[in-house]
Formats: C-alpha cells, sequence, structure tokens
C-alpha cells in the first residue's frame, strides 16, 4: 500500500487556501479602472429617427470590483487603477443593496433629463407626470426604520397627492414629534398604507422627519416615443452622451460628421453638464478603444472644495492632464452646457 506523503497533502492544501484568499476573500475596498466605450445607439431608439450615421456617440463606462486581496495587490502597482474605501464608495449607513437602488435612481433621473433637455432644445412635444417621493435610503432608528424600504414611491400623505418632494417636506414640517402620518406607497407595482409616528431623526440635533433620505420621482411621455434600455448601467454619467443621442436621431443631419465622439458628464434639467467621477480611466478607456473626440464636464471648482481638497481638478484639467500622460491624439473638449457639445459639433467640418 502507497504511503501518504501528509507533509505534501498538507503543504498542498494551504497553498490551495491561501490562493483561495487572495483571489475570492471581499475586502472592505473597492477597485475603480478603466471600462470601455459603448455605442449609445445600442441603449436608445427613438420611433422612426434617423440611425444611418456613419459616426457614433459613445458613453464611457469605469469598471467598479469589490477588491479581494490579488486585486488589491495588483492596484497598487497599476496607472489609472485606485482603491477606494468602502465608506467613499456608498453613503452613510448605506448597504449593498440601498447602494444598488441609489444607482438606478440615479439612472433613471439621468434618463429622464436627457429626454427633457433633448426634447426642449428640439422643440418638440413632451409631457412630465410626477408620481411622488423615492426613498432612497432609511436611516437605522429612524421613523420609518423597519415600515419602508429603499426603493418604495410615496405617493400620498394624510390622503393628499404628493406633487413633489417640497410637498412631503413641508407637510412633515408643519407636525410635531410623534405626530402619526399616514402614506400610500408604490411597491414593486402594489399600493400600500402605513401609519408612521415622527420622531427625532438621529444625529439631527432635535429635527423631526421620518429618517429617509428621497428624491423626486417623475416620468416624461415624448412625441416621438423614446426607447431607452439601460438595465445594465448604472449611475448618472452617461446622461451628456445620452442627450446628443437622442437629438441625433431627432434630427436627419449627422451631429457625429463621422467621427467616434465619447464623453462622460451628468445632465441636469437646465442643460448643464455637470461633474462626474472616474475622468481619468474614463479618458485612457476612450483612447484604448480608438474615440477621436472626448466631452469632459468644464465644472466649476468651488473655494468649498478646495478647502476640502486644495489640489482637486475639474474634470476637464484632470482629461487634459490625463490625456497628455498617455500620449493620446483623441482631443478632449470642455463642456458646461448641452449646447457648447452642440455648437463644437457644429463647427466640425465632416469627416472623409
Amino acid at each position: 500500500m502507497k504511503k501518504i506523503n501528509w507533509t505534501y497533502a498538507l503543504t498542498s492544501l494551504l497553498t490551495l487556501i491561501m490562493v483561495a484568499f487572495l483571489l475570492l476573500y471581499p475586502m472592505d475596498y473597492y477597485i475603480m479602472k478603466p471600462g470601455s466605450a459603448y455605442n449609445v445607439e445600442e441603449f436608445v431608439t427613438v420611433q422612426q429617427g434617423d440611425r444611418d450615421d456613419t459616426g457614433s456617440l459613445n458613453l464611457m463606462t469605469v469598471s467598479m470590483s469589490r477588491a479581494t486581496p490579488f486585486k488589491y495587490i495588483v492596484a497598487k502597482f497599476r496607472d489609472y487603477q485606485d482603491i477606494l474605501d468602502m465608506n467613499d464608495v456608498r453613503q452613510e449607513e448605506e448597504d449593498d443593496e440601498e447602494y444598488n437602488i441609489r444607482q438606478l435612481k440615479l439612472m433613471s433621473d439621468s434618463k429622464f433629463n436627457a429626454l427633457y433637455v433633448a426634447f426642449s432644445r428640439a422643440n418638440l412635444d413632451y409631457h412630465v407626470t410626477y408620481k411622488g417621493v423615492y426613498v432612497l435610503n432609511i436611516i437605522s432608528g429612524g421613523a420609518a426604520d423597519g415600515i419602508l424600504k429603499p426603493g418604495d414611491e410615496i405617493v400620498e400623505i394624510d390622503g393628499a397627492r404628493i406633487q413633489n418632494q417640497q410637498m412631503l417636506i413641508d407637510e412633515i414640517g408643519n407636525r410635531q414629534s410623534e405626530d402619526k402620518i399616514s402614506l400610500v406607497i408604490n411597491r414593486d407595482d402594489k399600493l400600500l398604507t402605513k401609519t408612521i409616528a415622527l420622531k427625532e431623526i438621529p444625529g439631527s440635533q432635535g429635527k423631526k422627519g421620518l429618517g429617509i433620505t428621497f428624491n423626486e420621482s417623475k416620468t416624461i411621455k415624448t412625441d416621438p416615443k423614446v426607447n431607452m434600455d439601460t438595465e445594465d448601467i448604472g449611475g448618472p454619467s452617461a446622461g451628456l452622451m445620452f442627450t446628443l443621442e437622442i437629438l441625433n436621431q431627432l434630427v436627419d443631419e449627422d451631429l457625429t460628421k463621422g467621427y467616434t465622439v465619447a464623453g462622460t458628464g451628468e445632465m441636469y434639467e437646465n442643460g448643464t453638464v455637470g461633474r462626474i467621477g472616474g475622468v481619468e480611466k474614463k479618458v485612457v478607456a476612450a483612447h484604448e478603444d480608438g474615440m477621436e473626440i472626448f466631452f469632459a464636464p468644464d465644472d466649476e471648482i468651488t473655494d468649498a472644495m478646495l478647502k476640502m481638497n486644495p489640489n482637486i481638478l475639474s474634470n476637464y484639467e484632470a482629461a487634459v492632464l490625463t490625456a497628455k500622460k498617455i500620449g493620446t491624439k483623441m482631443k478632449i473638449v470642455p463642456v458646461k452646457t448641452i449646447d457648447d457639445a452642440l455648437d463644437y459639433l457644429a463647427q466640425l467640418q465632416p469627416k472623409n
């Protein structure tokens, strides 16, 4: 009978455990690195829209994954891979479910703003409907803890239909602590009635309320109709490129003039392009995917931002610095508003 080499077996087992630990053990960090460029036409379809353009408008992504010891070590020695503390990614008291719900809501708002701005600029019909208030986060120990859930939509308070988030704020502001309010909520397309006794919001120094963070929930109907398939995309940073793609399909001419155009930036209802995170990684990804033009938010750095981080750069400044470091020929274009992007595209000479 063959003898078992216990030393070898134990060493192999320990090695296997160590490898599994390095590759699989989840750390309280995230790794952010360059993602890819995606043609926005794949996600946006305007009914009977113009889709025969030779150029393309592309949204940029970053790759965000939970760190393991192996990924953590690799990121330490790689350019354009950042190690982020979990508290820098999530909001206070936010768990995985709440983080994912917030990202989906940010994308939903981004789609709404893209449609609103595009149809406003094109002078086409649209209709906005306010649905209520969308619950993003429940503060532990607050009045709504254990009663409301992230993703709930508050549609009525004490029998009155909620028209906007300020209405909810005002109604609660007129009540006393321990007052009970009746809320009608939409949860998974079912209307439920919940009674909640107001109480002091934990950490608020005496302020009473529900103990939730929330945002307005509204929809927009347009003519022509627009389908936006964004199930695999989270966050607000694709707003600028969504807006441009909708406009590109609404008009007969090719806004891109035959170029591969990439960009990033949150889109606000007034047409302003907002600051986003990870712009350096998106410049790297755009360069690697052969983009020719890159729109970067030319956001304002306030005194308060400088006080918190004296070395902070605007998205545009960071994008230009990154482009120089990697030696790309891609043109970095600053945009403060959607009109800046449209004006730049309008003056482009068509590509051969």
